[in-house]
């Protein structure tokens, strides 16, 4: 490791820093080492990734102090949240300016930021079109991340901020894969209208974001969005259909019913779903395919995804 360069990857255990950690340690020939920082070093993925090669280091990202310690002596740090862990905004905030602190303190000589867009840009507060929620957000884990943004640029620390796209998995552990209807009959329901979505396999995150440090300062002080394919819900439903070899139909529901589906966080995925749906050009135009597999030329389309992951999803 002494001779690599070490990329210090934060949320190392979760879906985007593992792929991080795992692009690095499969590159190597790449001149990276990867410091995989997590909250439970003793944890069966962190013995995992200590198993595949990384260095794996104990942090919070609540203490600053823990994570500058996990920073101290890396050129690069992979900076991420996870809002769905506790549903609060202000959380993110906090857990951003440490991480931006952090890296600042440290001399990280590039960091990536993994955030998204501030919905209320495009809805203000104001705007009843979407309901406002917690008092001061319309997508909060969107707003709550773009809010953070300043924390890297007003301390000069050297950043590429990285669009994400929803998740692939989210058909396999977020209850967004094909359920039956009253009819018996398997579909996947969005409130997308008939609008093309960005999606992305979660690990082709993680190896778009190596290829960012890879290319050096090229990225830094820019925003970099990632996709593997920009599919609208029929498009969606019939790629399962012939993966599975049963019928997925494509159920359309507006925004509005989606958030009173009742499951935690409802309204916030009803928001977010219908921000993509109504400005679906300025959220699709920033997530570049070619971009995407120009750092990552073994991005996987949906369909190539499904092919290695269809009997993951469960089928309710």
């Amino acid at each position: 490791m002494a001779d690599k360069k070490i990329i210090a990857v934060v949320g190392a255990t979760g879906a985007q820093g593992g792929g991080v950690v795992r692009a690095i340690l499969n590159d190597t020939q790449g001149g990276y080492a990867a410091r995989a920082i997590t909250r439970n070093v003793n944890s069966e993925k962190a013995k995992a990734l200590s198993a595949l090669g990384a260095e794996v280091v104990e942090a919070n990202v609540d203490d600053v102090e823990s994570l500058k310690r996990a920073f101290a002596g890396a050129y690069g740090a992979f900076c991420v949240t996870f809002f769905w862990d506790h549903l609060k905004p202000e959380k993110e905030i906090a857990e951003a300016s440490n991480m931006a602190r952090a890296a600042k303190e440290t001399g990280i000589k590039h960091a990536i930021w993994s955030t998204f867009e501030d919905t209320r840009r495009f809805v203000p507060l104001s705007d009843n079109r979407m309901p406002t929620l917690l008092g001061k957000y319309k997508v909060p884990h969107f707003d709550g991340k773009a809010e953070a943004n300043h924390f890297f640029t007003d301390l000069g620390v050297p950043t590429t901020f990285l669009l994400t796209s929803w998740y692939f998995e989210n058909l396999i552990f977020w209850g967004s894969g094909p359920k039956k209807g009253p009819d018996g009959k398997l579909a996947v329901t969005f409130p997308l209208g008939n609008k093309k979505m960005p999606g992305i396999a979660s690990e082709d995150i993680g190896k778009c974001a190596y290829g960012i440090f890879k290319r050096g300062n090229e990225f830094i002080g820019k925003t970099v969005g990632v996709a593997g394919e920009h599919l609208s819900g029929s498009q969606m439903a019939a790629s399962l259909s012939r993966a599975l070899g049963k019928e997925v139909r494509y159920n359309e529901v507006p925004p509005e019913v989606f958030r009173n589906f009742g499951f935690p966080g409802a309204d916030e995925a009803g928001n977010m779903y219908q921000f993509k749906r109504d400005f679906e050009l300025d959220y699709s135009g920033v997530r570049s395919l070619v971009t995407s597999r120009n750092l990552n030329p073994e991005l996987q389309t949906f369909d190539a995804w499904l092919s290695r992951n269809k009997d993951r999803i469960p089928l309710e």
